[in-house]
């Protein structure tokens, strides 16, 4: 694939690299006995969705949109895959929707669960109900993703567990982890069996959510094999599920810009077609900077640029990288590892164009799969 002939703004996601991935969840299931689901707020390219299905049990989602979508686009490969529903609380107009076309729908509060269980039953007969639960314990390394953090909304705390939802219920769920090993996970479970291990015995299945970082390099598969299936000893064989979402689109693609202009103000800076605001915002608010191929940090090559996006928000700014060549403007820039987390959150502020989306085939082949246009931009408005 040459580079230089992608019309930029463009996310390209190279098939080959996440079917890599999607082959080591699927060794976790196979080794463990875990059911592994598409988280989609983390990764939501339904058209790669031929290929997830073939290796995951279903989806994840947060609402009624995402169900929607997983339902009408990953269902459609094998209607015997899984759509689960979560929500901090579900709104009354979308919940019998939510019921019909959910196989597990999750409550974040017992006053929810008893709410709505008679009717999503009503709807769905079929449907598993869970709960989700604060363990009160995580290790996440950012106070934005802690689910567990003081205050927290999400999930129910022993304190505020009612054991009457018991007998309505299949399964627990737990989500205490962003982009962590499974060390992290194991100090989760010690503090999730402590207060809700003795809710476990009758339980269908228990949900250890997501932010398990499995398909990166340095994560302990072996032992996160071994955490599964000795928790599932330890409880009579209860099904378990994990549902990562950034772990599919780990290191799979990347964002493509260009410069448009090279301006001086105390140092050189350079401005793409691009935006940290609209198109990379984890990277203001993790926060954290993006590799960049072929750059250094600053002052490490000779060539250093604070890169800018083309928005009129002053702090749109991606960081500081070195080159060894001086940049030239309409030279291409490849922004590592941005298939995750970005396009799911991307916006039209400023009116700055949405990226394209690509998929870069086993044979070669790019594939545009998506362009957006001043439609996108004007229909959100009024």
């Amino acid at each position: 694939m040459n580079i230089e002939n992608i019309k930029t703004p463009c996310y390209v996601c190279e098939e080959q690299l996440l079917e890599n991935n999607l082959k080591l969840l699927d060794r976790v299931q196979k080794e463990s006995g875990a059911k592994v689901i598409l988280a989609l707020k983390g990764f939501a390219m339904w058209s790669t969705f031929d290929l997830v299905s073939r290796y995951l049990q279903g989806c994840t989602s947060s609402g009624l949109h995402e169900a929607k979508l997983a339902y009408e686009e990953f269902k459609k490969f094998d209607a015997g895959k899984e759509v689960h529903t979560y929500s901090p609380a579900f709104k009354e107009e979308d919940i019998d929707e939510i019921a019909e076309i959910s196989d597990h729908i999750v409550f974040n509060s017992p006053s929810q669960l008893m709410r709505f269980k008679d009717r999503v039953l009503e709807i769905n007969p079929n449907i598993s109900i869970s709960i989700r639960v604060n363990p009160e314990f995580s290790s996440s390394p950012a106070d934005l993703y802690n689910p567990c953090g003081l205050y927290s909304r999400l999930g129910t705390t022993l304190a505020n567990f009612d054991e009457s939802v018991l007998e309505h219920i299949d399964g627990l769920n737990f989500h205490a982890l962003c982009e962590q090993n499974v060390d992290a996970l194991e100090g989760v479970l010690e503090a999730f069996e402590e207060r809700f291990g003795k809710y476990i015995k009758g339980l269908k299945y228990i949900n250890f959510g997501g932010g398990h970082h499995i398909t990166r390099k340095d994560y302990d598969v072996e032992r996160l094999i071994e955490v599964i299936k000795a928790f599932k000893i330890r409880h009579g064989g209860v099904d378990v599920y994990l549902e990562p979402g950034e772990a599919v689109g780990w290191q799979t693609g990347y964002l493509v810009a260009t410069v448009l202009d090279i301006v001086r103000n105390g140092m050189d800076i350079a401005i793409l077609d691009t935006s940290a605001e609209a198109h990379m915002p984890d990277t203001l608010a993790m926060p954290y900077r993006a590799d960049v191929r072929y750059s250094g940090e600053a002052g490490e090559k000779q060539y250093t640029y604070k890169f800018g996006g083309n928005t009129c928000l002053a702090g749109d700014i991606m960081g500081d990288y070195s080159f060894d060549v001086p940049l030239q403007i309409g030279d291409k820039v490849i922004f590592e590892d941005q298939i995750h987390y970005t396009f799911v959150k991307n916006t039209t502020f400023n009116g700055i164009k949405l990226p394209s989306l690509a998929i870069l085939r086993k044979d070669g082949k790019l594939d545009i799969v998506k362009e957006f246009g001043y439609e996108d931009y004007r229909d959100r408005l009024s």
